[in-house]
């Protein structure tokens, strides 16, 4: 049986509506019927050809949310119908990392749109079903549940795992895109006092929306300001745009002992001034998604009310609008998030 995919034959060609083989469940997981998807930057990097995983012809897509079309031998506690998300990186379950719980930085990970096709089409397989698949309360939509997959899960992870913001504490936020405003609305959930940061104005002005406490147009001037709101420096920075000025202002900014979490992807080698990060005992971490055992909390959030995913769902467009979806992120990022209801 053939099925509707999005496929790019070489990296920046355009992408194109085409027909393609119906997946199979590999063993141990299962076939989604795809319900909703959502573009994110990410996929514009690898149809860029910035992944060196991605094999030609390829099918993006990586934050999806469906229904349960097929079960593949060995799976227990899954049946066809059931409403699931998954986290973008599909972890073995069985290494080391797994076993103490790291399933996000599994090495043996499979990534849906990146190591394998993905969810720009009306079916994808999951691997490692038992461990990947996450069950959606019925309170919480498709749409919703597509955008948790990078922006959200990996904004969660960033925000109350890895940088462990408390309530009280400042948090600053570089970068008010789909990443940045989910820390932003994640920090205002867990009791932080969130300071966004953006060139855009547009943006500071959802990111105030949103939870934010102050909002500071991004600059020379803003570290200077920055320390001024915060009482002399943020408890935890997020560079969640991805650029080595915001690395540098992020970790000048920090009172000591501060932390900074590192969500977005860099371009390249950053020098950092190290003596500072000795001085002060600052500490730069990076953070990647989310695992599935994670989600229940961030659900939680969400079904409360307190983290509103749909809130940043500019617009919903069918398969064939995808293409062009997709390329227009070369003239850069749009207002609200896109999902794609194949």
């Amino acid at each position: 049986m053939a099925v509707r995919a999005v496929v790019f034959n070489e990296f920046g060609g355009v992408p194109v509506v085409t027909e393609v083989p119906e997946p199979s469940p590999p063993p141990g997981g299962v076939v989604l019927r795809v319900e909703a998807t959502g573009l994110c930057r990410s996929d514009w990097h690898g149809w860029r050809g910035h992944d060196p995983g991605i094999v030609l012809p390829h099918v993006p897509g990586h934050e999806l949310a469906g229904t349960v079309a097929e079960v593949g031998s060995g799976v227990r506690g899954w049946a066809v119908g059931d409403r699931v998300t998954v986290p973008f990186v599909c972890a073995c379950g069985d290494c080391r990392e797994c076993r103490a719980g790291d399933h996000q930085v599994c090495p043996n990970q499979q990534q849906p749109g990146f190591t394998y096709w993905g969810s720009f089409a009306e079916y994808v397989a999951v691997p490692y079903a038992e461990v990947n698949l996450v069950r959606l309360p019925d309170e919480i939509g498709f749409t919703a549940a597509a955008s948790l997959g990078c922006r959200f899960a990996t904004a969660y992870r960033g925000v109350a795992r890895v940088g462990a913001a408390l309530p009280g504490e400042w948090l600053v936020v570089f970068g008010c895109g789909g990443v940045g405003l989910s820390a932003v609305m994640i920090g205002n959930a867990l009791g932080a006092r969130v300071v966004a940061v953006d060139v855009s104005e547009s943006a500071l002005a959802a990111a105030a929306g949103f939870g934010a406490e102050h909002t500071v147009r991004a600059g020379a001037a803003a570290v200077g300001r920055l320390r001024e709101l915060t009482d002399g420096g943020p408890q935890v920075t997020v560079d969640a745009i991805g650029a080595v000025d915001v690395v540098q202002q992020a970790l000048s900014v920090l009172r000591p002992r501060g932390r900074h979490v590192q969500l977005g992807l860099l371009p390249g080698a950053v020098t950092l001034e190290v003596s500072a990060l000795i001085a002060r005992e600052l500490r730069w971490v990076g953070s990647h998604g989310l695992a599935a055992h994670d989600y229940p909390a961030l659900l939680e959030l969400v079904r409360s009310g307190a983290v509103r995913p749909d809130a940043l769902v500019g617009r919903e467009i069918g398969l064939a609008d995808a293409s062009a979806a997709l390329v227009e992120l070369d003239r850069g990022r749009p207002t609200g998030m896109t999902v794609i209801r194949p």
